[in-house]
């Protein structure tokens, strides 16, 4: 059950949908405020100041990404963390979401336990600060943007960005457990590999939920990146299981690596917030 009441704001114009969240997250023990229109959800955001917001992007008058951008330039409801309910599952479609500010997202038709797990998690990351994400156990949020702020005004520093795509694909046919476990397991393989570097002054940490950053010296990022691409690819065949691993290995949408790099640093990026959207991009 919910601890003290916690606020959910839903803004969802699926009557239906609408109807069944606020009966399913009544009975957890949140207090949950539903609106039907993308400008009462601004609205409602400002008047009942909730603890959390799940917003559909597809609203009949302003859409999901619009009511996001205006909650976040509101300084009473800049914190306020959001998930996304969406049908779009391209990967545009989800950096745009986390653009302007979402915190998590979820494709419809969705697991309403998923969701629920999410919605625990992004309140639980609210209550500790979101400093590190409650799967991975990886920091993120204020940590990884005060790291970065860092690394672009020192000279001395390498990026390599780590992408998992289709992990969302992935989740609709095997469950929100499985993916939590390939989350895992790639985040400790990434750990692993940069203990043999012996430096304890690289960092790794998340710039979106599928999103990994590595800062480390530019002499050691070519073997680093070697390494750790050869590890990571040659391991998203075992989170399959056995009898469909033949089938996955010929679908578009199995799940991949994607690494980009930013060999020097320094001197090339003007805030934290364009270094990560040119990160974003480079995939």
């Amino acid at each position: 059950m919910a601890d003290a009441k916690s606020k959910i704001l839903i803004v969802e114009d699926d009557l239906d949908v609408a109807e069944m969240l606020n009966a399913y997250f009544r009975v957890q023990g949140y207090d949950v405020f539903t609106v039907n229109w993308g400008e009462d959800g601004v609205r409602a955001a400002q008047t009942v100041l909730p603890d959390l917001m799940i917003l559909d992007i597809r609203l009949p008058d302003i859409d999901g990404y619009e009511v996001a951008r205006r909650v976040r330039t509101d300084r009473r409801t800049n914190e306020i963390p959001i998930i996304f309910l969406t049908e779009k599952r391209e990967r545009i479609d989800r950096l745009q979401g986390f653009e302007v500010g979402a915190d998590d997202y979820i494709t419809k038709p969705f697991d309403v336990q998923e969701l629920r797990l999410r919605v625990r998690n992004a309140l639980k990351r609210v209550s500790q600060g979101s400093l590190t994400n409650p799967v991975s156990g990886l920091p993120e949020g204020p940590l990884v943007e005060e790291r970065l702020s860092d690394v672009i005004h020192k000279s001395g520093w390498a990026l390599l960005h780590i992408c998992i795509n289709h992990l969302d694909v992935f989740r609709e046919s095997y469950g929100f457990v499985a993916s939590d476990d390939v989350l895992r397991a790639i985040s400790l393989m990434i750990h692993n590999t940069m203990k043999e570097n012996a430096s304890t002054e690289d960092f790794l940490g998340h710039i979106s939920p599928t999103d990994f950053v590595v800062i480390l010296t530019p002499v050691t990022l070519p073997a680093f990146q070697e390494r750790i691409r050869s590890r990571l690819e040659q391991s998203l065949d075992y989170f399959y299981p056995i009898n469909d691993r033949e089938q996955a290995a010929k679908r578009p949408d199995r799940l991949a690596i994607q690494i980009s790099e930013v060999p020097s640093v320094y001197g090339r990026f003007s805030s934290v917030d364009q270094l990560k959207k040119d990160l974003l991009n480079k995939l």
